[in-house]
């Protein structure tokens, strides 16, 4: 094995705490998708709520999309890997997401939008991922940043490691994303066979790894992580992945807990049910 990544300080190294394979399931008009991370989970993952793989070759299994529909109170950060999607919402914004783009849009008091498929067959891959919002920013005003693929900077290193940085830093290296309340880490990571992955991240953040291709062992104990499925770590400040005898690639996922109650109805995210009941009627009547 080649580790040339290698921890220089005593920090204690995340381990695994659970490994969810992923459920299959429906959303919008029928798009068949593996949820990860289940909203049930929430507490536990906070401040994320949410991740969905949509990954198919047969344009029947996506090609209804996600016809208009309503957030409010969190942010939702979709990850193209191939194939090509429109965003549209009732802002004035629109996206054109294509392999490698990036879109994080920041619902907040309320956004009306449409995911859609510029394609009738062949491979539609990516991830959305649904980060929570801190109390004082639910009502804030709607944001939207469409990433292109060239705008997301690359750290490659000697070892032959490829690090995408999308949110955090890595190698003083700044991703693409504005700063966030939940101060998040999103890493797109591949690994040549028998490298070794050191990152630091805050000791009281949140961090998962989800296994996107080949075979991964994270932590000291080398608990074995597969495609398609995804790992919530325990405290430590050291994260460590390995890739094992064929070259992988693996998301990190990491944010501040927001440590706030959590109200969830459908597509809104709020801390109470008397604000979730509001922002049913407010959606009503017309008020994103």
């Amino acid at each position: 094995m080649k580790h040339s990544d290698s921890i220089t300080t005593t920090a204690r190294i995340r381990e695994a705490s659970h490994l969810l394979p992923g459920q299959a399931t429906q959303d919008g008009a029928g798009v068949k998708l593996t949820r990860m991370l289940d909203s049930r989970l929430a507490e536990l993952a906070d401040p994320f709520l949410m991740l969905d793989e949509f990954r198919s070759d047969s344009g029947a299994d996506y090609i209804g999309g996600f016809p208009a529909h309503p957030h409010r109170g969190f942010e939702t950060i979709t990850l193209m890997f191939a194939g090509r999607m429109r965003h549209r919402d009732n802002q004035g914004n629109e996206g054109d997401l294509g392999p490698g783009a990036v879109q994080w849009m920041t619902a907040a008091r309320g956004i009306v939008h449409e995911e859609m498929p510029q394609q009738e067959d062949g491979l539609m891959w990516g991830y959305q991922l649904w980060l929570n919002l801190p109390a004082a920013m639910k009502m804030s005003e709607p944001g939207y940043q469409d990433i292109d693929a060239t705008s997301i900077p690359e750290v490659r290193r000697a070892d032959g490691s490829v690090i995408r940085v999308i949110a955090g830093e890595r190698d003083g290296v700044r991703g693409a994303v504005r700063p966030r309340p939940t101060e998040p880490i999103l890493l797109d990571v591949k690994l040549p066979a028998g490298v070794r992955f050191v990152h630091a991240v805050p000791a009281g953040h949140t961090v998962m790894v989800h296994g996107v291709s080949g075979e991964l062992s994270v932590g000291e104990r080398a608990q074995p992580l597969k495609a398609r499925q995804l790992m919530l770590l325990g405290p430590g400040e050291t994260l460590q992945v390995e890739a094992g005898n064929d070259d992988a690639q693996f998301l990190v996922i990491a944010g501040r807990p927001l440590r706030e109650p959590i109200a969830h109805y459908g597509p809104f995210v709020m801390n109470t049910q008397e604000e979730l009941r509001q922002a049913v009627h407010d959606f009503q009547n017309g008020r994103f």
